[in-house]
């Protein structure tokens, strides 16, 4: 009968009962450095698309503050798609009907993110745009799929800004306190 031998750590087992089955298990120690090996790469794993949910959260951060506040389009090209699917109802199709919806508003536009969550290719952020040009800030849930490091696709959902007297429940619908008017 030949002795086990585990590929890591070369260890060799003679069974202790010559008359028993063929099939032999590894030494516990073996079990154990296989258990922690298991337990080793699916933490790598869940670290590595937890990266890839933060780095999307990054990128979406990033390419809003570009193209919103600082209004860099050459920059903000690099985050966009140049096949963008919008389905936004305000902004004209593709990444060309976003800019211009951008180049068109007055100069104080901003951008204000807030929550944002992350699951795969997906990213939904909830902020503020204020100072367009309107009687009320926007807030919106924007969600963004990306593919391959850049923005594809965008849907959004925006409501006017409340004020405190016009808010049932008596609570902000961004941040801790109510717009200044």
């Amino acid at each position: 009968m030949s002795a086990y031998r585990h590929p890591m750590t070369k260890c060799e087992q003679t069974p202790k009962n010559p008359t028993a089955s063929s099939v032999q298990t590894p030494p516990i120690h073996e079990l154990a450095i296989g258990a922690v090996l298991a337990l080793a790469e699916a933490a790598a794993s869940h670290r590595m698309n937890q990266t890839i949910e933060q780095k999307n959260k990054a990128l979406v951060l990033e390419a809003f503050d570009t193209l919103f506040n600082k209004r860099d389009y050459a920059a903000a090209e690099r985050y966009w798609s140049s096949g963008y699917i919008q389905h936004s109802a305000h902004i004209a199709p593709g990444r060309d009907g976003l800019f211009n919806l951008i180049k068109s508003t007055p100069p104080t536009l901003r951008y204000e993110p807030g929550t944002i969550v992350a699951e795969g290719d997906y990213v939904v952020v909830h902020g503020r745009f204020s100072g367009f040009g309107q009687p009320a800030n926007w807030i919106a849930a924007d969600i963004l799929r990306i593919s391959d490091g850049v923005l594809v696709e965008h849907w959004d959902v925006i409501q006017d800004e409340v004020t405190q007297a016009q808010s049932k429940s008596g609570l902000p619908m961004f941040g801790q306190t109510f717009p200044v008017l």
